[in-house]
């Protein structure tokens, strides 16, 4: 991966900055752009789909529960600032191989 996403540290977690791809053929994390962290789900931005599997895959590589993840902006956005409670920004950075 190139670059460091955006990670800010906030009282009880940290925030970070997403660009969401829907529709992707495999999910998962596939790198950065610019300062955003992008996503890729196999789900389309239906119905909250695509949102509830970024929270899935970000709550799975960070090793939290997946209601410690929420979307704080950018919920009908492919630019997506996400809330993880119960991590630090170095916890985070290592989990997401950055570090």
């Amino acid at each position: 991966m190139s670059g460091i996403p955006k990670i800010s540290s906030v009282a009880g977690g940290v925030r970070i900055t997403v660009r969401v791809m829907p529709r992707s053929a495999r999910a998962g994390i596939s790198g950065v752009r610019g300062d955003s962290l992008v996503v890729r789900v196999t789900d389309p931005p239906i119905d909250s789909r695509a949102n509830i599997g970024v929270c899935r895959i970000l709550a799975k590589r960070l090793g939290v529960a997946r209601g410690q993840v929420t979307i704080d902006s950018g919920q009908k956005s492919r630019e997506k600032v996400v809330r993880v409670e119960g991590v630090s920004r170095e916890e985070a950075l290592s989990a997401l191989d950055f570090r």
